[in-house]
């Protein structure tokens, strides 16, 4: 079952932080590179669009982590999250929606 839109703050993780090469909540190592996100519900292995609301980019994810902890609605790899925003903005407005 796919998931409707959802929209909220995008922030990212696996820079400085000490979570890149972590075991995730799927049991996976954690890559900044990868293409990945952390959400707290969605299932694990979800594929989600994400949109930038401001400049209309895209990046499609997989979940593989349970978070974010932060004031975030999900978190993305460092990766993800360059693809859509600049990684000195901390955060993006999103939306985001589950297609496979």
């Amino acid at each position: 079952m796919l998931a409707g839109l959802m929209c909220g703050i995008a922030t990212f993780y696996g820079m400085g932080d000490g979570f890149h090469g972590q075991r995730t909540a799927s049991g996976e190592h954690f890559s900044a590179y990868r293409l990945t996100a952390t959400h707290p519900s969605l299932r694990m292995g979800s594929i989600v669009r994400v949109t930038n609301q401001d400049n209309m980019k895209q990046v499609i994810v997989r979940i593989n982590d349970r978070g974010p902890y932060s004031h975030a609605d999900i978190d993305l790899s460092y990766g993800a999250f360059t693809r859509i925003a600049p990684a000195h903005n901390g955060n993006a407005t999103v939306c985001y929606r589950v297609i496979g």
